[in-house]
């Protein structure tokens, strides 16, 4: 393949890219919410080109401008209410804004900026599901950022949510000190294990894209699948969670009502919050595969999920199968086996004890996992 692209354009795209990695990276080092915002704010500046940034934190029904890197004052310490807010509209609607003048736009508080250098802006919710905050990047000309800048930006706000909210829970449990030194050191667990896999499927993913517009795409959709496991463990407290709610909420994104697509049918599985990552993002995998290659890439694909348990063996082994069916015809096994196609086959495999196949049928594909019940999975009582 030829490339056309000007040196320097290229050059600013690795440079963008690497800046996303060492966003991750940074994140990997914080604890509190004041790091987060530190590490994100500049990062944004960096990739964006911006005249400021702004890390804004929702307040219950309040924005509040937690953080600024900027050539001037912003609004740093203050408090607006959502509704009268940009950063509380994109919040509230769950969507990046561009606004290349912002006189232009009803949206914006005229008066609150006529005192700062801004004339453009994008703000960008950081977890789009239910958002918990938005960065804010400021130009002081009127200008419209490129799609790729935006993009870079949504990336870095995926990125921040997981750092956020275990910034959120260290800075309580330090607030909460009788809760004794045990709850830190669970924290440290957690937070050191999550931000490892953050880098994991940072550095798997960028080896694997072909371009850094998808290293963006993919990165971002796996950061969400890992943000969608966490929800669901923070719902539980922590504790165990079961198998059907896991599916729920792994496959939701691919389609509005999962008996349309997905035929489920096995006993209640309980898995320990660890493992439930695991489970979560495989089944992220597959079903992102079926949505591109298999059944989910045509309108009467289907996938049908059965699990059962052999009680009588010893000790008892669960059998769990992901079967496609009405996609379209597979010929031969693919040669190329991406971060993907090793996180399906190895990583809950090794994390059960067991063993998982991936296998090409001229009719669909078809995974299996064998692994012993035991203290990371077991049936629920």
């Amino acid at each position: 393949m030829l490339d056309y692209a000007p040196r320097d354009d290229a050059q600013h795209a690795d440079n963008g890219l690497l800046t996303l990695i060492e966003t991750i990276e940074a994140l990997s080092a914080t604890r509190t919410i004041s790091e987060v915002a530190d590490v994100v704010r500049k990062a944004a500046r960096r990739i964006s080109g911006a005249d400021g940034v702004a890390f804004v934190l929702r307040d219950n029904n309040q924005c509040w401008y937690f953080d600024e890197d900027a050539i001037g004052p912003l609004w740093k310490g203050k408090r607006f209410p959502l509704t009268a807010c940009i950063s509380g509209w994109a919040m509230l609607n769950r969507q990046t804004v561009v606004i290349p003048d912002i006189y232009l736009d009803d949206r914006i508080p005229h008066d609150a900026y006529r005192p700062t250098f801004v004339k453009s802006l994008v703000m960008t919710p950081v977890r789009m599901e239910d958002p918990v905050a938005a960065i804010g990047a400021y130009w002081a000309q009127e200008h419209t950022p490129s799609p790729e800048t935006v993009q870079k930006l949504q990336v870095i706000a995926r990125a921040t949510a997981s750092a956020l909210e275990s910034g959120r829970l260290h800075d309580s449990l330090v607030d909460a000190r009788h809760h004794g030194t045990f709850l830190l050191q669970e924290l440290d667990h957690r937070v050191k294990n999550t931000l490892a896999i953050v880098q994991s499927i940072s550095r798997q993913t960028l080896r694997a894209a072909s371009s850094p517009e998808a290293f963006a795409e993919t990165f971002e959709n796996r950061i969400l699948a890992l943000s969608k496991a966490h929800e669901l463990l923070t719902r539980r407290a922590w504790g165990r969670a079961q198998l059907e709610e896991i599916l729920d909420k792994a496959l939701a994104p691919f389609s509005a009502n999962l008996s349309d697509r997905f035929d489920i049918i096995g006993p209640a599985l309980t898995f320990s919050a660890e493992t439930s990552v695991s489970v979560h993002m495989t089944l992220h995998e597959l079903a992102v595969n079926a949505a591109k290659h298999g059944a989910l890439s045509t309108a009467d694909g289907r996938i049908v999920i059965r699990w059962s348990v052999e009680e009588t063996a010893s000790p008892p082994m669960l059998t769990l199968t992901w079967r496609e069916v009405g996609g379209p015809p597979i010929v031969g096994t693919p040669e190329r086996k991406g971060f993907g196609s090793q996180m399906i086959t190895r990583g809950l495999a090794r994390d059960l004890g067991g063993k998982a196949t991936l296998d090409f049928t001229p009719d669909g594909v078809i995974y299996t996992l064998r692994a012993p019940l035991s203290q990371r999975m077991s049936l629920a009582a």
